[in-house]
């Protein structure tokens, strides 16, 4: 019988061929538990020009009427008409495309799956509304012939943390599993041995078969819709599932009874995807970078140490920690289940800190991609554009045959370095975003803007866009009242949300992954934004200021050294106030449109080094630093915060030595101190050795080790002298597939901490760390690090 229009939230989506038909199946989460949707009797559909219909007719017709041809009421962005191919099957669907490509037909939109475009074009994102015929299990309810239309819904998500022991091999030695559902609070340990007491609540069983079996008896019994974990899908979960088919079992984890499963990506059999039924696999570390979160090292330690102030439980070097691991899994079982769980409970809490989850659930019911989705910028842009365009009597084109060309970055001004005081930064909020805003750059408004350039606004490389007809321009702006919305309610997590969606449409038209790309769109944005720039920073000088630098969307101006703070916010809000006003009298004198565009007046630093570039007195870019004075102090006690941009105190790859002595050293100079002494007495205590722990290297191997031919790095001669330790040690190959080394410059060269035997270079780290900060800095007082420190250097 017909159930009442129910809500829920998407977790997974599938189809497949199910009697020579497609059938799609979502798993969803609903206030009365998960819930299967099954729409069988769908079909694919594709695209061509009609120029190619009588070709493809003749080449298709012994598949009729599993193949239907049929002319729609749409075109391509050169014009043409286009017939729609729907296909009863996914099997089929490849054989046609296989066809049709051998006869050099040209197919559009072929590469949408069944299970997105149904969402897609209903604009289901995150949230739907359902209905159909029920089945109601023990574990779950299953509508068929179900019909899903978009709805508002934020669900209250259940997840576990789970962290496997094992050993070099991937042999199992135990499961942790960590979280609180259904008013259950989860600490648990399933481990491969005899009872014993534990503080740890363990679940003991004989071998590893039974360990699985345990564990996917769990899984089932706490039903969580995520699946949380570091490294999760890549380690955790592919060796589960591999050796669970060791033991001819699946790792039937899913919900239905459904298994799990892992497939390598084409290009890196290490990495791959998983799929879970009704349940979803998060990865912290995937997902904290797709919240643009940022960390020296992404390894669990690291994040935590950073985020919760404490780690695990064994610090040890990995190799040492593996050794205690196997330890304690033959001689200590309890401390290697307190190891496993406090591994779930650190995930747990790193991802309560970041309300991590919060931001997947909203950029899901604001883009439709999935919860486990690792970037997706392109997809997030097609989900929200595509139905759009549809509407508009226009199919998407296919990706640009050579990946696209080069279009032209942000501004950035040649600066005038200096040691200033009272520098004021105004910043266009949101640039990008608000000139597609304001100027109507569109894919589908270029189209338009060219076939009827009368009523179109110009952009740049010969763009044109419709002034009527576009949709990417509202879409923004519908974001935009979103994340107004959501800073006035102070709801950080859902404007941090939008804000990365809104910033990334740029980057999205520029890029040659993106089936939208088109130089003249992306070069619409930057170049105007060039000109926007150029404009404002001509109108601030004509007022009688001095620009110093402009940056992509911040202009930097000097004010006069007496001025109070007071008077600097003064004139910042001035400034801001002279430069909307003029934006608007312009583009509507110019363009006869809104002006969307808004400069604030964002920061005074009070002092403010504009440095040169090294070996140049010509002012450097994107390089600076400025010190902030608060009203209020903060947690610690300061009203104070210095900024670095781009130099050695924000650069993860330079040693705690540089990154301490910057930031001492500039503290000093902006509160006008003499330096000196601290320069020297930093210089002895690193040739004295005093300072030998902050002279640690940590740099991270972006390829494989064997991939470093012609140019042999620091960082890759040290991984290879710890490997070539390693393999005649027996111990773990670290460093060939990627990853982060530490290491210290010796009088050998870099040798890597876990094997360091030479001398340090401390000659090295004065010349090549300090000299080069203090160098930033010291000539705009009238001091040189050379005469300062070179007699002391001759003592060593």
């Amino acid at each position: 019988m017909s159930e009442t229009l129910q809500l829920g939230f998407l977790l997974t989506r599938s189809s497949r061929d199910r009697s020579g038909k497609i059938e799609i199946e979502y798993w969803v989460a609903t206030p009365s538990g998960p819930v299967k949707l099954v729409i069988s009797s769908e079909q694919s559909i594709f695209f061509i020009s009609i120029n190619q219909y009588a070709k493809a007719k003749e080449l298709l017709s012994p598949l009729h009427p599993a193949v239907i041809l049929k002319e729609l009421q749409l075109k391509t962005f050169s014009g043409e008409q286009i017939i729609g191919v729907y296909c009863d099957s996914i099997k089929t669907t490849f054989q046609i495309l296989d066809t049709l490509k051998h006869h050099s037909i040209e197919v559009f939109e072929s590469d949408f799956r069944p299970h997105d475009r149904y969402l897609i074009e209903r604009f289901v994102r995150g949230g739907l509304a359902f209905e159909g015929n029920t089945n109601r299990y023990d574990s779950h309810t299953e509508y068929h012939q179900t019909r899903v239309k978009s709805a508002a819904y934020t669900p209250s998500l259940t997840s576990l943390s789970l962290d496997i022991e094992c050993a070099l091999d991937g042999e199992l030695f135990s499961v942790g599993l960590a979280g609180k559902l259904h008013h259950t609070d989860v600490r648990q340990v399933i481990m491969i041995g005899k009872p014993e007491p534990a503080d740890t609540d363990i679940i003991w069983v004989n071998n590893e078969r039974e360990l699985i079996l345990s564990l996917c008896n769990r899984i089932r019994h706490y039903d969580p819709d995520l699946i949380t974990g570091w490294n999760l899908i890549n380690f955790d979960l592919r060796i589960l599932i591999g050796r669970a088919r060791k033991h001819n079992l699946q790792l039937s984890i899913g919900r239905g009874g459904a298994s799990a499963s892992w497939r390598a990506r084409h290009n890196d059999a290490q990495r791959g995807y998983v799929s879970i039924p009704g349940r979803v696999a998060i990865d912290g570390i995937d997902a904290l970078k797709s919240a643009t979160w940022s960390f020296s090292s992404f390894s669990l330690e690291q994040v935590a140490q950073t985020l919760l102030n404490r780690g695990k439980k064994v610090e040890r070097d990995v190799d040492d920690r593996i050794s205690e691991i196997v330890h304690n899994f033959h001689h200590d079982k309890p401390a290697l289940a307190a190891y496993n769980l406090e591994d779930c409970v650190l995930v747990l809490d790193i991802f309560s800190h970041t309300k991590i989850i919060d931001y997947l659930v909203l950029r899901s019911q604001m883009t439709g991609l999935e919860l486990d989705r690792a970037g997706g910028s392109v997809a997030a842009f097609t989900n929200l554009y595509l139905p759009q365009l549809h509407r508009g009597g226009y199919i998407a084109p296919n990706l640009p045959p050579s990946g696209g060309l080069t279009s032209p970055g942000g501004y950035v001004m040649e600066s005038i370095p200096g040691l200033y005081k009272n520098v004021l930064v105004l910043d266009f909020k949101s640039l990008y975003p608000s000139i597609i805003r304001t100027f109507k750059v569109d894919p589908m408004g270029l189209i338009e803007g060219l076939t009827n350039p009368a009523n179109s606004l110009p952009g740049f490389r010969g763009a044109k866009f419709d002034r009527e007809k576009h949709f990417l321009p509202k879409i923004i702006s519908d974001l935009w009242r979103q994340r107004d919305h959501a800073k006035k309610e102070g709801d950080s997590v859902r404007s941090q949300a939008i804000k990365i969606i809104m910033n990334s449409f740029y980057g999205v038209l520029g890029s040659g992954g993106c089936r939208f790309y088109d130089t003249r769109l992306a070069s619409s944005i930057t170049m105007r934004g060039h000109e926007i720039m150029q404009t404002t920073s001509r109108w601030i000088e004509d007022a009688g200021y001095t620009v110093i630098y402009g940056d992509t969307d911040s202009t930097f101006v000097a004010l006069n050294e007496q001025l109070k703070p007071e008077e600097c916010r003064r004139i910042g809000q001035e400034l801001a106030t002279m430069t909307n006003a003029r934006w608007q009298e312009t583009l509507a004198t110019e363009y006869q449109i809104e002006c969307l565009l808004e400069i604030e007046f964002e920061t005074h630093f009070s002092r403010f080094l504009m440095p040169t570039i090294r070996g140049s007195d010509a002012g450097s870019k994107k390089r600076y630093a400025g010190l902030i004075v608060h009203a209020e102090q903060n947690s610690q006690g300061k009203n104070e915060t210095i900024v670095f941009k781009g130099l050695e105190n924000v650069r993860t790859d330079w040693t705690e030595l540089a990154r301490s002595f910057q930031g001492k050293l500039f503290d000093l100079v902006f509160h006008d101190q003499d330096p000196s002494e601290y320069v020297k007495s930093t210089v002895i205590e690193t040739l004295t050795g005093q300072r030998d722990n902050d002279l640690v290297y940590s740099k991270q191997l972006r390829r494989k080790l064997d991939h470093y031919v012609k140019n042999v790095p620091p960082q890759v001669r040290a991984a290879r002298i710890a490997d070539e330790h390693n393999a005649s040690t027996g111990k773990t190959l670290r460093y060939q597939n990627k990853g982060w080394i530490s290491y210290l410059m010796t009088t050998n060269g870099p040798e890597p901490i876990e094997y360091h035997l030479s001398n340090i270079d401390y000659e090295h780290y004065v010349e090549k760390q300090l000299k080069p900060i203090a160098d930033g800095i010291l000539p705009f007082i009238g001091l040189d690090f050379d005469t300062l420190v070179g007699s002391q250097q001759q003592l060593f």
